[in-house]
């Protein structure tokens, strides 16, 4: 667990840890809808050189459903992020706690959406470590 989410470190290729981690995430009912390169990013925007590095929005629709009913505005911090990103010849996986996301709102209507999101995104992260 990191100060923001849920960490783990894969010793497998950059692209098999994404395809793991994509796995991982749909098997907890969560879609990727968007995939940042960075290191694409930066190289294209900045011309610097830049590790392997992606951000992968995370959706569940079900819960996006039940939080954006309860509180439209919730929609800024959606999707779920996860970043997987390379460390020497380690793949770094980060997964973001809801629970720390909604301590920006505190709405108890809220709570119950974010707590089942963080349980289901700690099983990705306890997956990825199998």
């Amino acid at each position: 667990m990191s100060e923001l989410g849920f960490q783990s470190t894969l010793k497998l290729s950059y692209e098999s840890a994404l395809e793991k981690v994509t796995a991982a995430l749909k098997a907890e009912g969560f879609g990727v809808l968007t995939s940042i390169d960075v290191q694409e990013t930066m190289k294209k925007k900045l011309d610097v050189d830049f590790r392997k590095y992606t951000i992968l929005g995370a959706c569940n629709p079900p819960l996006a459903f039940r939080a954006l009913t309860a509180r439209p505005d919730v929609g800024l911090l959606l999707p779920c992020n996860v970043i997987v990103y390379e460390e020497g010849d380690d793949i770094v996986i980060n997964i973001v706690d809801p629970l720390s996301m909604l301590g920006l709102i505190e709405d108890p209507a809220l709570e119950k959406v974010a707590q089942e999101a963080r349980e289901r995104l700690a099983r990705v992260s306890e997956a990825l470590q199998k």
